[in-house]
Formats: C-alpha cells, sequence, structure tokens
C-alpha cells in the first residue's frame, strides 16, 4: 500500500469520524433542548420520545420519536392521533399521544375528544378538551428515542460523544506531528540542496579565480622589456631576415 492511498484512506476515515461527532453533538444539543418539551418546537414541530406501547399495535412503540406538528383542533377528527396533556388519573400532567375514537363534548358543553390507546383499545379515563392538545402526530423516527435517553447516562455520552471526540483530537495529533515532520525533512533538503549548490558555485568561483591569475601571469610575462641579449638575439634575427 503507497502513501498516497494510505492518505487518501486517511482523509477518508477523518472525514466520516468528523461526521459522528457533528450528529451526534447537534442530536444531543437538540434533545436536550426541544424533545419532550411541551411548549417548545421547532417552525411548529414537536418532539416526544415514546415510553409506553399503548399504540404499538398500529403505529409506535418504546423508544420510537415522534413528531407533532401544532394544529388546530377544531380541524381534527375521528381516527386523527394526537399528542396531548392527560387529565387522567394515572397520569395526570404527562405527555401521551393516543388516537382519536369520536368527537363529544364535556359537562361545560366545551368539544373534547376521546381517545385510546390502540394496543388495549381502551378509552382514556378523561376527554381532552382544546386547550389541552399539543398537535398532531405526523411521523416517527423509529428508535430515536433510545439513543436520546442512552446519551443521557454516563456510559452513552463516553461511547457517543467523548470518545469520539477524543480520537478525532489524536488523530488531528497524529496529522499535525506527520505534517511538522514532513516540513522539516523538506527543510532539511532544501538547507542540503543550497549547501551543495554554495559549494559546487565556490568550487567554480576557485577554478575561474585561477584560470584568471594564469591569464594575468601570462599578460604579464608578454608585457616585461627584453633584456640585452635577448634584444641582441632579436636584433640578429631581424637582420638576417633583411638580408634575405
Amino acid at each position: 500500500m503507497n502513501k498516497k492511498t494510505v492518505k487518501v484512506i486517511f482523509n477518508v476515515l477523518l472525514c466520516l469520524l468528523i461526521t459522528v461527532n457533528v450528529f451526534f453533538m447537534l442530536f444531543t444539543f437538540s434533545s436536550v433542548f426541544l424533545f419532550d418539551k411541551k411548549d417548545v418546537g421547532l417552525f411548529g414541530y414537536r418532539f416526544f420520545t415514546v415510553q409506553s406501547d399503548s399504540m404499538s399495535a398500529t403505529d409506535f412503540s418504546t423508544g420510537d420519536l415522534i413528531i407533532t406538528k401544532k394544529t388546530d383542533p377544531a380541524s381534527l377528527s375521528a381516527g386523527d392521533i394526537i399528542t396531548f396533556v392527560s387529565e387522567n388519573r394515572s397520569s395526570y400532567g404527562k405527555t401521551v399521544t393516543h388516537k382519536i375514537r369520536m368527537i363529544t363534548a364535556n359537562d361545560k358543553g366545551e368539544p373534547c375528544f376521546v381517545t385510546y390507546g390502540t394496543t388495549t383499545n381502551s378509552d382514556d379515563e378523561t376527554a381532552v378538551t382544546y386547550d389541552n392538545v399539543i398537535g398532531k402526530y405526523v411521523g416517527k423516527i423509529t428508535g430515536a428515542g433510545k439513543l436520546f435517553d442512552f446519551l443521557k447516562t454516563t456510559p452513552g455520552y463516553i461511547v457517543c460523544i467523548f470518545v469520539p471526540f477524543l480520537l478525532l483530537i489524536v488523530i488531528y495529533g497524529v496529522k499535525i506531528a506527520l505534517d511538522l515532520k514532513k516540513a522539516k525533512k523538506n527543510q532539511k533538503e532544501a538547507e542540503e540542496k543550497s549547501k551543495t549548490e554554495l559549494e559546487a558555485a565556490n568550487k567554480e568561483n576557485e577554478i575561474l579565480k585561477k584560470e584568471l591569475e594564469e591569464l594575468k601571469k601570462n599578460i604579464k610575462i608578454n608585457n616585461e622589456p627584453l633584456d640585452a641579449d635577448e634584444a641582441a638575439s632579436e636584433n640578429k634575427i631581424t637582420g638576417k631576415e633583411d638580408n634575405v
């Protein structure tokens, strides 16, 4: 496996780890501020974790994350699934999501809904008035509630947030160390190359200097005046050449 392949694999793993970290951080942040909040929503939608199997026969089960949309109670009809604040003695004040069996009126003449869980098919003890309706059920994310509950535990925090974040720090640390090592290696190679080039330039300068000194020496010798013997010899040669 060459270095290029290793680098590609490393970058892919790094991207995946970053994605996982971002997902869990966003999920944790949103779950803390949005999930299971009666009065807090996002663009009219609210999110609740299912705590019982009262609707598991038809729609959702314990551990699912259900999504409800704020709706005008007057627009609801039999067969709709609604999330509401319960007034039953066994679940007073809790958030419940059940199906509407029919529309009726209470003792005060106010319109209300008779609701039931599809698993038991038994009507809830108290009818739901308009002011207790939180929203209409529009969908679910299977198992997301279990993940949310797990994240709220210490092992969940360690496994889903701390460990991935620690791995990300370690990988980035290794990457920085490798980059620094590579930068030092490149710097050393550049310094050695510069040193070699400088030595070669110095040698070339020495050669040129020696050649220049030799040239100066030859020029000086050629320009020196002849002594008496050399002059007589030169005249003799010249005289003979003239006679000829």
